[in-house]
């Protein structure tokens, strides 16, 4: 027998005895004793109590986290998954400080006072509706104790999105942990209420206010109802109460079910004859037809509708944790085998009955060995943690379990592959092959660890890592291999290649011109004011357009006497470049060219820059962080040169980026407006929305490129560029010309935000000024809504000058907003015409031509629209 101690907190809710709540720092012994056979105890655990400084400024801030956890989605909201191997070298059970998170929103604020009355209602088709409080959980109910392994749907869908980007962010291999949760079952509770004969569903309510309301989905009541399938109400992990991030202080867990059916900070149940109505039920967890991309869901919502799309059971899956990622094993010194370990799941209470392993591309399959660490709480009678185990006569299995497998070095020498493979006790068996769909669930073809041969050593390599780069997924992406021709991206026997498209060339010489410039008439003309610039070896002349080209009169003046053919041709569209004849004065001899390009080769600065951006010569920045704001939309970070180093870039303007594209090689030139403060010494944050590739549209060339840039990447950087700029306290500097307004009507859409909300933070940020602003701000879906708590909190701190408004054209049924276009009738009311005012527009083309065709017959003067 086996003496199991629990813990007790340094400080504890003042509650009757059977209330015990725990909180803060775990210190000295409970000496609470059961008799126990061979069972897992939980790892080692310590409550952190530092509040991580990604976490400071955040609606999160008041939630201390492990810093160990891998974040997937930036600093907020909390979606994390532990480092694979720390996980599995904890054990059968995980550790609340490294078990997985999956946050929508912003954690409750829960105080330790306020625990023994939180509320949650028993409502709906209910004969006896009823509001029970904290206490009444714990000592109403029978409690009991229970090992499950909670999944996240997402686990593995990292792969998913090197295939294709999905609509979901990106879960490595670790998106999933065991505790052991202690609570009374849902069915003792919804019995309490009497449920109605026609009652089918129970629909689960958290206390997380969330964009589309708060959190909420549902289960069928017969399920709810079957003590076998263990649906439970938790207010205990591993014997400690629950944590913030973990639902503290009740959640629902529904084993054998993927994890956002367990939904946390739960409120309320309701019992209905129909499945949840809430959106979070509705627009997640599903899985669509492969056929389904991402464009066609978001515009037809009857994908979204079909009841038979919806996520409950788990599907059988596995991974491999050794090898490692990365893991280099040195032949010379390695013994006669490698143990090979992993872990597999199954759903639906489903037993996994066996593991396999190939290592000849699934000719031939070796049989693993399996641990059921949960069958050791089958053999335990009595309490633990203050709840009865009793799965001495439950067949069901909720947990993970262990396999490993001993391999011959010499076959891993001659293999090139460990392929793993799992199938539960239905003989459900993990595909071979990807099912790709629009959100990115439910990944579970073959788990394949490559094997390469390095100068007498054998490197591994996993499909992925969740945020860095890197896998032999993205290495045979970034090689030109198709990772959907069943064969892992490896060329098949036959398989003919697809070449590019001839590029469309244009004529940018005027016809019949034959004057040859040399460097010194070029030089001599540039020194007079002339403005010449070369692109492709052809002299033009750039002084008409300083008054009216769009990215500024700087953009051309920093062109004067330079080769700027790479710049030129990148960012110009086919129209500007057809325009170019008229303005051609000759070509350079190839002497004078070579030169000219010589002299514009960059020199290094002999120290450190105050300032990043140089308008002539191109600077370098690294990419040090992606955060995912939503399935399209990324914040990159880039780094500056030194820590103390502005950007210098002026209110309004903009910077241009290049990069590499990953597949031609050839630069990618755009411009885009920072996301954060120009005062931001180090750094820049630039919000950008990626263009995915569809069967029928090619993509963002640029938005790609970045996308696949690894952390640490370099790109270079120019600029600024612009015609407008915000001086502050109403000034305003269009083309190198000064006015006044005293308010703004600022038009945009989707990341067309970037500009205003430069303008706008300006603006507000500086109490003396005197501009009011009024935001109209068009969007398909509430989640496409950007910056939106910074534009709210801009407009409850200066109501007198800031009015956002928000108008969704797919708006859901929960929508208080306007809804539509940003039409003639919003525009009317929000956006007269005003001689001191100025309209900022920026946002997708069609929305800016039809903006400006209603501001003008609205009778706006075009000279006070200005087009970022």
């Amino acid at each position: 027998m086996a003496t199991i101690t629990r813990v007790r907190t340094q400080t504890e809710t003042v509650l009757p005895k059977s209330l015990s709540v725990k909180a803060n720092q775990i210190t000295v012994d409970e000496f609470s004793t059961v008799n126990a056979s061979d069972i897992p105890l939980p790892p080692p655990s310590k409550i952190p109590t530092e509040i991580l400084s990604q976490d400071k400024g955040t609606p999160d801030s008041h939630v201390p986290r492990d810093p160990r956890l891998i974040r997937l989605t930036g600093v907020h909201p909390f979606n994390v998954e532990p480092p694979l191997t720390a996980l599995f070298n904890e054990g059968f059970l995980t550790s609340p400080e490294l078990f997985y998170v999956r946050n929508h929103g912003p954690v409750p604020l829960v105080r330790d006072e306020d625990i023994p009355n939180w509320e949650i209602s028993i409502e709906g088709l209910v004969e006896r509706p009823v509001v029970l409080n904290f206490r009444q959980i714990l000592q109403q109910f029978n409690q009991i104790t229970a090992p499950i392994t909670l999944v996240c749907a997402g686990n593995r869908r990292k792969e998913q999105n090197t295939v294709r980007k999905s609509k979901g962010f990106s879960w490595g291999a670790a998106g999933l942990s065991t505790a052991l949760f202690t609570g009374p079952l849902m069915a003792d509770v919804l019995r309490y209420a009497k449920p109605l004969r026609r009652a089918k569903y129970v629909c689960m309510e958290g206390a997380d206010k969330l964009p589309n309301g708060h959190y909420g989905t549902s289960v069928k009541l017969n399920w709810a109802m079957d003590p076998n399938r263990l649906i439970m109400l938790a207010h205990k992990m591993n014997g400690e109460p629950l944590r913030p991030d973990h639902g503290r202080p009740l959640r629902a867990v529904v084993p054998g079910q993927i994890g956002g059916r367990s939904v946390k900070w739960i409120k309320k149940l309701i019992l209905t004859d129909a499945p949840s109505d809430n959106w979070y039920h509705i627009y997640d967890n599903r899985v669509l037809p492969t056929m389904v991309a991402p464009e066609m869901a978001a515009q037809e919502p009857m994908w979204w509708r079909d009841e038979r799309y919806a996520i409950y059971d788990l599907n059988m899956n596995s991974a491999a944790v050794y090898p490692q990622h990365n893991e280099v094993l040195d032949l010379a010194t390695a013994g006669p085998s490698y143990t090979v370990k992993g872990y597999a799941y199954a759903g639906g209470g489903r037993r996994v009955n066996r593991v396999e392993i190939s290592l000849d591309k699934g000719k031939s399959w070796r049989l693993a060995d399996i641990q059921y660490a949960e069958d050791k709480y089958r053999d335990f009678e009595g309490e633990l943690f203050g709840g009865k185990v009793d799965m001495a006569w439950r067949e069901t299995s909720f947990c993970w379990c262990f396999w490993s497998l001993s391999i011959p070095i010499i076959d891993l020498e001659a293999s090139d592959a460990i392929l793993v493979r799992g199938m539960d006790e239905a003989l459900s068996i993990q595909p071979r092959d990807m099912y790709w769909s629009v959100l990115g669930m439910m990944n579970n073809p073959w788990f394949r660890v490559t094997i390469t041969k390095e100068n007498g050593t054998l490197v591994f390599e996993h499909p992925t890592h969740p945020v860095m780069a890197g896998g032999w997924m993205e290495r045979v992406k970034k090689a030109g291999g198709d990772l959907t021709n069943g064969n892992w991206g490896e060329k098949i026997e036959g398989e003919t290649e697809v070449g590019p498209e001839p590029v469309k060339e244009i004529n940018m010489k005027k016809a019949g011109l034959d004057r040859i410039i040399s460097l010194d008439e070029f030089t001599s003309h540039n020194e007079r004011g002339e403005h010449w610039f070369v692109v492709n070896g052809e002299v033009y002349d750039g002084k008409p357009f300083l008054d009216g080209h769009p990215g500024g009169a700087q953009s051309i003046i920093s062109s004067v006497g330079l080769d700027v053919s790479e710049d030129f041709n990148e960012i110009h569209s086919e129209t500007a470049k057809a325009m170019m004849p008229e303005y051609h004065i000759g070509t350079m001899d190839p002497a004078s060219l070579e030169a000219l390009k010589q002299a514009g080769k960059e020199e290094v600065p002999s120290e450190p820059r105050a300032v990043f951006l140089q308008p002539r010569s191109w600077t370098k920045a690294r990419l040090s962080a992606k955060h995912d704001v939503s399935w399209d939309t990324r914040i990159f970070t880039f780094d500056l040169e030194h820590g103390e180093q502005t950007l210098g870039l002026p209110i309004g303007q903009h910077l241009m980026i290049k990069v590499p594209d990953s597949s031609t090689k050839e630069a990618v030139i755009r411009s885009y407006t920072p996301l954060s403060d120009p005062s931001k010494k180090g750094s820049v944050d630039v919000l950008i929305k990626i263009y995915f590739a569809t069967p029928t549209v090619p993509g963002g060339k640029m938005t790609m490129a970045l996308d696949q840039l690894p952390l640490g990447s370099m790109v270079e950087c120019k600029g600024p560029t612009g015609r407008f700029e915000y001086l502050g306290n109403g000034r305003v500097l269009i083309s190198g010309k000064e006015r006044h307004v005293r308010s703004f009507k600022m038009i945009c859409g989707g990341t067309g935000i970037t500009p205003i909300f430069q303008v706008l933070r300006a603006v507000m940020q500086d109490q003396q000024d005197p501009t009011s602003c009024v935001v109209l701000d068009g969007n398909r879906q509430e989640e496409d809504i950007l910056c939106r708590s910074e534009l709210d909190q801009f407009e409850a701190s200066n109501k007198e000058r800031c009015t956002i408004i928000h108008t969704l054209t797919k708006a859901p049924e929960t929508w208080a907003g306007n809804r539509g276009r940003i039409a003639e009738a919003l525009l009317r009311e929000y956006a007269s015409p005003d001689e001191e005012s100025m309209v900022l527009i920026c946002g997708p083309e069609p929305m800016e031509k039809s903006a400006k065709t209603i501001l003008l017959a609205q009778g706006w003067e075009e000279s006070n629209l200005h087009f970022f």
